[in-house]
């Protein structure tokens, strides 16, 4: 049995759903395959999990329908607050208020709940959970996946976001540059005693960055923020053994007293940190999307925004080609999509690259010269201007869904 459409995305994630649904938007159809349970993934409860939605990123939930079911879920960022160490020398970005929020936070459940539903209702997606791909194939004249129950899904163009492990990305042999940081990301929900005033801070140390992000409050009134903690790899199993009471004690001691005493800590988890980079995004009626592209640091917060960017540029290089009559796996649209989107993508890698780097270098020396260079962003309008609009995702050459 047989079921054609024009997309077959593999992988239905946050950004593999985004672009499900935002295909949709503009009458083009599509199968998404993925091996989750979509039950696990939006199970109740807050566990410090969550995205930071860019201005640019929001604009694609509200143009593809999904702003009215969000907007309850999502805590405004304020202000970005950077610093080295809790010392002097310091930096805060904060918009005009006729500029908007720097962006917003999300629990990933939350996420997931009005993508799901959204998908759920579309006709022009057909959703295959739980499923299991034992066989891709690309040709000349379009793609296919069968999966493990029999059926066979077709479509006119593979779309691989399975994330930063991509069967998909393998098979097609695409070469990849990537290193690892030896560094992992430690994540966890705080409740806490102060209020956070929506800002999201940004603490760097010598072993990594130390970020506070903040969620709305929960039910009972209490103040919370997500942490993720920066840890090296050999000191990982430790901190996730610690008792919670140890592990609070070390969070607070990082914390400098900015939220008051932390009340208590949700489920912890870690995943390692890494780079990669593909050198190129696109084949054979295939286009690469998110982490399965491009897997930067979460030092800015921009992985996801990364990625949703990606689907607003396909969407639109896919939507104009067909309006033309090119067939969505058209060779010209690939390059179109690979032209805009290389580049940009690799920019922002290589920054959020550098500066894990630059903030991991030790002594007090690079210190002082850190805190140096945030004293003179601090003091020149423009320079703070170029880094909010970057981190609000409103630089460059943006996909119309990504436009207000």
């Amino acid at each position: 049995m047989t079921d054609k459409r024009d997309l077959l995305i593999l992988g239905g994630g946050l950004v593999g759903m985004t672009m499900a649904l935002a295909a949709a938007r503009k009458g083009i159809g599509s199968h998404v395959v993925d091996r989750a349970d979509p039950a696990e993934l939006t199970a109740d409860g807050f566990d410090g999990r969550a995205s930071a939605i860019s201005t640019a990123s929001w604009n694609l939930f509200a143009n593809i329908g999904l702003a009215e079911r969000l907007e309850p879920h999502g805590c405004p960022i304020d202000t970005i607050a950077v610093t080295d160490q809790m010392k002097p020398g310091s930096i805060e970005f904060s918009p005009e208020p006729h500029e908007g929020t720097l962006g917003r936070m999300f629990a990933n459940r939350e996420l997931r709940l009005a993508l799901f539903e959204a998908a759920r209702e579309e006709s022009l997606i057909t959703w295959h959970a739980k499923a299991e791909i034992v066989e891709r194939v690309r040709g000349q004249h379009g793609v296919s996946a069968r999966l493990a129950d029999g059926r066979e899904l077709t479509a006119s163009l593979m779309i691989a976001a399975e994330g930063r492990g991509s069967p998909t990305r393998e098979e097609a042999g695409i070469t990849i540059a990537k290193w690892d940081y030896s560094h992992r990301a430690m994540i966890a929900g705080l409740a806490h005693e102060k209020p956070h005033d929506n800002v999201a801070w940004e603490i760097f140390y010598p072993a990594g960055p130390f970020a506070l992000l903040p969620m709305l409050d929960g039910a009972d009134g209490s103040h919370r923020s997500a942490l993720v903690w920066t840890v090296g790899e050999k000191d990982a199993a430790g901190t996730l053994k610690l008792s919670d009471r140890a592990f609070l004690a070390e969070v607070e001691k990082r914390m400098g007293g900015i939220f008051g005493a932390i009340h208590s800590v949700g489920p912890r988890s870690s995943y390692p940190l890494g780079f990669h980079h593909t050198a190129r995004i696109t084949g054979e009626r295939l286009a690469l999307i998110g982490d399965a592209a491009h897997g930067i640091h979460p030092i800015a917060g921009q992985g996801l925004n990364l990625g949703l960017r990606d689907v607003g540029a396909l969407v639109e290089v896919l939507a104009e080609g067909m309006r033309l009559g090119l067939d969505p796996g058209d060779a010209q649209l690939m390059k179109r999509y690979e032209d805009w989107r290389g580049l940009d993508s690799f920019t922002v890698a290589l920054a959020t690259d550098g500066l894990t780097r630059l903030f991991g270098v030790p002594g007090k020396a690079a210190s002082a010269l850190r805190r140096f260079g945030m004293a003179g962003v601090e003091r020149i309008p423009a320079l703070k201007t170029f880094f909010m609009d970057e981190a609000r995702g409103v630089t460059g050459d943006a996909p119309e869904l990504l436009r207000a």
